[in-house]
């Protein structure tokens, strides 16, 4: 479904072409906040898919933006490292010794250190296991939608995405149910800039992440004096490759779980209800058709890819599609960008929920870094979706969207709906 740009997305794609070529920088939250990146990554991906940008907030870096040079990058370990770490950090910020972000992840890690941690916690993702919780996605899924209001507005990032993916994860981490919220908010702060609403500086931060801290090494004494339970602080901690890892490592680890277990599913579910709220042809092929929901949930993970992107560090000197990347250069997958790229995906800016091929995007990256809870993101969003179309004709955006202010998260703050009372 084709809609005319508005005159501000017009003047945001003119700024986007009137910028030098040398100087374009699409690392910028104020662009992801306000929906209006697309025209920077169109211009790179047509005029240089291979692109250096010398200065930005993050230093300088380059922009990988087409779908089978990310899968490139993304395929090739050894040339293209994930240590230190996979985000692009401030120019100016020198991260405190004992920052829960800095300690060691092992997304961040190389083989075979990489291979041996998230071999640990695989099989709290394996089939068996998403089999078994299942039924406990379904009957929290069906609590939740019949304890919403209807016939007035609420925010459907607060009372379903979010009440969703904290009882998932809680269930994971074998946390009280009870503290799922804290989880939720610890999970937003390691991604939120100061001075955005969330925390205000980076010492509100640090102070935050030490309570954080707190909590998961209270769980992890629990687990280890404890007999071996499926929750993964149990995996790591009794887990060969994991139990005597330091401390800096397994908070590294519990970060890494916390966002990758709650922003994918989070933030698609929300992109669920605006892309079919923008395709009203698209939603009611889905109500006629409820089979094509799997399909739907991978077309929805596409078009809203919750991560942007992933970073890597050059370990030598490559040419790379006729550019000179040099040793230690940055290196930015734009994974936003490659599921919008028109030479692989046929009509790439519209949501097309019974595509041929619905699994063939970027969001979940490629090689030994594929995201390793996928199957659980889309059996989430499957479940919550079939127990949607049981129970309302229609969610009903209200109002535009409050978006993060992030390059690396895209998602939303808050979203506006409504359920109709039936007639």
């Amino acid at each position: 479904m084709n809609i005319a740009p508005t005159k501000f997305e017009q003047d945001a794609r003119a700024a986007a072409y009137a910028e030098p070529l040398e100087t374009l920088n699409p690392a910028q939250p104020e662009l992801f906040q306000q929906n209006i990146m697309w025209p920077y990554f169109e211009r790179l991906r047509k005029e240089s898919p291979v692109h250096y940008t010398p200065d930005s907030d993050y230093g300088p870096y380059w922009n990988i933006t087409k779908f089978n040079d990310i899968v490139e990058v993304d395929t090739n370990h050894k040339v293209f490292s994930s240590e230190p770490r996979i985000t692009l950090v401030p120019k100016d910020f020198t991260p405190p010794e004992d920052d829960m972000r800095t300690g060691g992840m092992f997304i961040a890690m190389d083989p075979p250190k990489h291979d041996e941690q998230r071999l640990t916690v695989t099989p709290a993702v394996s089939p068996t296991n998403l089999a078994r919780l299942e039924p406990l996605i379904r009957e929290r899924a069906a609590g939740i939608l019949d304890g919403l209001p209807i016939g007035e507005e609420f925010d459907w990032v607060d009372l379903v995405s979010k009440e969703l993916t904290g009882m998932t994860l809680a269930t994971l981490f074998g946390m009280p149910q009870e503290d799922r919220r804290k989880l939720l908010f610890w999970s937003d702060v390691v991604t939120a800039v100061p001075g955005q609403g969330l925390v205000e500086s980076e010492e509100e931060k640090q102070k935050i992440f030490m309570e954080y801290g707190a909590y998961f090494i209270d769980l992890w004494n629990k687990r280890v004096n404890a007999d071996p339970t499926g929750d993964l602080i149990s995996m790591l901690a009794h887990g060969d490759a994991t139990r005597n890892m330091d401390r800096g490592e397994y908070l590294g680890n519990v970060v890494l779980l916390t966002v990758g277990g709650n922003d994918t599913t989070r933030n698609t579910i929300s992109g669920s209800i605006l892309a079919l709220n923008q395709n009203p042809d698209q939603y009611d092929k889905l109500r006629k058709n409820p089979e094509l929901i799997p399909s739907m949930v991978s077309e929805t993970i596409r078009w809203q890819t919750p991560l942007a992107y992933m970073a890597r560090r050059a370990t030598q000197d490559i040419e790379f599609h006729g550019k000179l990347i040099r040793k230690e250069d940055k290196v930015v997958m734009w994974y936003v960008s490659g599921n919008r790229d028109e030479e692989v995906i046929d009509r790439p800016n519209d949501y097309i929920i019974d595509r041929e091929r619905p699994r063939h995007h970027v969001s979940f990256g490629f090689g030994i870094h594929r995201c390793v809870g996928n199957r659980l993101a889309e059996l989430q969003l499957k479940v919550i979706w079939e127990e949607i179309l049981k129970r309302f004709p229609e969610v009903i955006l209200k109002s535009e969207p409050k978006r993060n202010y992030s390059t690396f998260v895209k998602g939303y703050e808050r979203m506006m709906v409504e359920i109709p009372k039936r007639n």
